[in-house]
């Protein structure tokens, strides 16, 4: 989405999960290319050439298991072939075949300090190793979005290419800072009801995402038996005027990280719309509104694993004087990603 706000074309799609896969071609049916499945058993040689490579990848640790076999065979290895075995790998293939201008990849925060750092310091080395000169920053979505949400953007520039980008560059809203009741669902008839998370004349939230007694009960007892104990845990009780946790891929097993407070009444968890519009994916009142093709439970999913995208556009404002420095050089090619 961020990318073609600054005129990229998506040539290549890559999401083995089929929920995933149905809710990428419910919201970009335009899209001409196939979506492909797992990206491990896609050969580089059959994706598309490309100007930017967009990609998110989970933590691994990395193995050096294989590094003394490579010696004794006398082949040639370094930072990139310490990555064998994980997601990660496939980004480093991908780029070394193909030699993108420029990439973006997206993770957790805690990949900075993962495995003591050593995820980290691979990473970059073997994204040096293929001829990159990176940038790297966490960014919290709480700028944009209400809510707290820190991930790690790694940028990188072929060095032939332009090596002196900085994410510092990345610009805040006019307006920063929002409160969760930008994106709450107002249940006063100024919204149309979108059943099955809102429903009546004036489209108040469905009964479905009030918790059951039973499990406020468990989660009130869960949080004051870890205050006792000295522990962190505890649910995420919001009211309007909150920045909300970050939503997570758990989202669905009991919604506890982020509770709406109801006056008189059992707090309840987001509506899928809700976390549409905490991911920056659409707003109350839009006309091209998220397509949610896919149940809650793999809505909650795929909200909390995404990117938000207020961030991703920022981001590639950010990148887009270098990207059209880049596309310049080959005046009759389009930005292709």
């Amino acid at each position: 989405m961020g990318f073609e706000r600054i005129g990229g074309t998506c040539v290549f799609t890559s999401e083995w999960n089929k929920f995933s896969q149905a809710t990428y071609k419910a919201n970009f049916e335009d899209d001409t290319h196939e979506v492909n499945g797992d990206i491990t058993a896609i050969h580089e040689a059959d994706i598309p050439a490309h100007d930017v490579l967009l990609a998110g990848f989970p933590c691994q640790p990395f193995s050096i298991a294989g590094v003394s076999k490579k010696n004794s065979l006398g082949r040639p290895h370094g930072f990139a072939d310490e990555t064998q075995g994980t997601l990660f790998y496939d980004v480093v293939r991908i780029l070394r075949h193909h030699k993108p201008k420029a990439f973006l990849l997206e993770n957790v925060k805690n990949l900075l300090s993962h495995d003591k750092g050593n995820t980290f310091r691979v990473i970059t080395h073997a994204l040096n190793e293929l001829g990159y000169v990176i940038d790297y920053k966490v960014i919290d979505a709480r700028h944009w979005v209400p809510q707290h949400r820190e991930r790690i953007f790694i940028v990188g520039f072929r060095e032939d290419v332009r090596a002196d980008f900085s994410l510092d560059g990345v610009v805040l809203p006019a307006k920063p800072n929002p409160r969760l009741e930008s994106i709450l669902h107002p249940g006063d008839g100024s919204e149309i009801a979108e059943e099955p998370y809102t429903v009546g004349r004036k489209a108040e939230v469905a009964s479905k995402y009030t918790l059951t007694p039973k499990l406020w009960e468990y989660l009130q007892k869960y949080a004051a038996k870890h205050k006792a104990a000295g522990n962190g845990f505890g649910f995420g009780l919001c009211s309007p005027d909150n920045v909300a946790r970050t939503l997570s891929a758990r989202y669905y097993k009991d919604g506890s990280e982020i509770l709406i407070a109801q006056p008189g009444s059992i707090p309840r968890r987001l509506t899928p719309r809700e976390c549409a519009r905490l991911m920056g994916f659409d707003e109350p009142g839009s006309n091209r509104p998220w397509k949610i093709p896919v149940s809650d439970t793999q809505a909650y999913r795929q909200f909390g694993n995404a990117v938000a995208a207020p961030v991703a556009v920022a981001i590639a404002e950010a990148m887009a004087p270098w990207i059209d420095g880049m596309v310049a050089l080959h005046p009759k090619r389009k930005l292709r990603g």
